[in-house]
């Protein structure tokens, strides 16, 4: 069951759409990875609204469907300037600062938000399988597969969801394509592509900062955070090694840390009772702290 649609302008006036699940309780926001949509977290967002907590989860800028930015504004930066942008709508209504819960993507953008934008934005983060070094071979991969059919796309659903069996091949093919159908989009020519701006892949062939520049900025950031934080990591993950793990906690040493076995990158995906059993827990210990 999805849970209610919602809209909330985003930082340059762009229109964010998301679900909000449940009535009341703590707030908390969940933010999908690169390349999926709000629809990744129906699962989470329903589990969390059973334990009384409140949940928006938001499709990104350019994802979705949500505005996507003309000009491509797509840097890290800018998903986390709608992350304080979101913050700020969720704070209004709800009457406290959300917990985030960021895929990849936007665990980046919210771990930017809150120790380098605007300390203060969150009051709890929860990272998903991302820190600010990842196995940049892990990367490339991932963005080779987002590139290779996003302008082309697929005579079919069924065609979309074989090419994501070749690229995931130990996530059983689902028999059901509905949710994999929230991700496409049909197009006048008959043609189903990804439910993202191709431009979130182009507009990095234009940007002037190095890999180098990019974790500088976001080591710093994770650095800087000072609110209770916990990193999930899919034990099987194509992207956060062991050794990103121990440079994290070491940078946040009073972040704590927990491998989801069974899971890659896409871990609440992959393992959803798991994970969501580590952020109740999580959420539990801030409760009593």
């Amino acid at each position: 069951m999805s849970g209610r649609r919602v809209e909330i302008a985003g930082a340059d006036g762009n229109r964010l759409v998301g679900d909000l699940h449940g009535a009341s309780g703590r707030p908390a926001l969940l933010l999908h990875g690169g390349g999926q949509t709000r629809h990744a977290w129906s699962a989470t967002g329903k589990r969390l609204a059973e334990r009384g907590l409140r949940a928006w989860s938001i499709d990104q800028r350019g994802h979705g469907d949500s505005d996507w930015i003309p000009g491509g504004a797509y840097a890290f930066a800018d998903f986390g300037r709608d992350v304080i942008a979101v913050s700020d709508a969720i704070a209004a209504e709800a009457g406290r600062r959300p917990i985030a819960i960021g895929a990849s993507l936007g665990g980046l953008a919210s771990m930017l938000a809150e120790g380098r934008l605007r300390p203060g934005t969150l009051s709890g983060l929860v990272l998903v399988d991302v820190t600010p070094r990842l196995d940049r071979g892990g990367v490339e991969r991932i963005i080779s597969f987002m590139s290779d059919r996003m302008h082309e796309g697929f005579a079919t659903v069924e065609e979309a969801a074989d090419a994501i069996a070749g690229y995931l091949p130990h996530r059983k093919r689902p028999d059901n394509l509905d949710g994999l159908s929230k991700n496409l989009r049909l197009h006048e020519d008959g043609r189903y592509r990804w439910h993202w701006d191709p431009a979130f892949i182009s507009a990095r062939a234009h940007d002037d900062r190095t890999p180098a520049d990019i974790e500088g900025e976001l080591i710093a950031a994770a650095a800087a955070l000072k609110l209770p934080v916990l990193l999930v990591r899919g034990a099987r993950s194509e992207l956060v090694t062991d050794a990103h793990v121990e440079e994290f906690l070491e940078l946040v040493p009073h972040a704590s840390h927990a491998d989801v076995k069974g899971a890659g990158h896409m871990v609440a995906g992959d393992r959803n009772d798991a994970f969501a059993d580590e952020v109740l827990g999580f959420l539990e210990r801030m409760e009593a702290a």
